[in-house]
């Protein structure tokens, strides 16, 4: 497990970090449109960034206000140290705390057993998006 440190906030206060590592994972990595990338829900979402102990953003996510978590990134150096599921679960209990009944994510199809491991389960049938396959999951709670 590496440290790491996750910080909540806006676009405005998390948006430069959360872009670098989003473009660096979909853009560069996954090929996703840079123009398809940031969107205009970013200014009203929730968004956490995680650090590494030199202070380095290894990973991003964001809570949509409709309950929808999107937008999870972990940098290669920060994959399988625990940091996406500590970003995964800080945004759930956001949104249980404010009420939510449920949070949804559209989860690439290579992704979908790490969501299920925190509960998340499959809701309806595979789908391309940005010409990868995703699949809807969902965790009520």
């Amino acid at each position: 497990m590496t440290k790491h440190t996750i910080h909540l906030g806006d676009w405005a206060t998390l948006g430069s970090d959360a872009t670098a590592i989003r473009f660096e994972v979909f853009v560069d990595e996954q090929k996703v449109p840079a123009e398809i990338e940031l969107d205009d829900m970013d200014a009203v979402c929730l968004h956490a960034v995680a650090y590494d102990e030199a202070g380095k953003a290894i990973g991003t996510g964001r809570l949509l206000p409709d309950g929808h978590i999107g937008r999870m990134a972990v940098r290669q150096p920060g994959r399988g140290t625990g940091v996406g599921g500590a970003i995964l679960t800080l945004l759930m209990d956001k949104a249980r705390a404010r009420g939510d009944a449920a949070v949804v994510l559209n989860a690439q199809t290579v992704a979908a057993p790490f969501y299920a491991r925190h509960g998340f389960v499959q809701a309806g049938d595979v789908f391309e998006e940005a010409g990868i396959a995703h699949v809807e999951m969902r965790l009520e709670f």
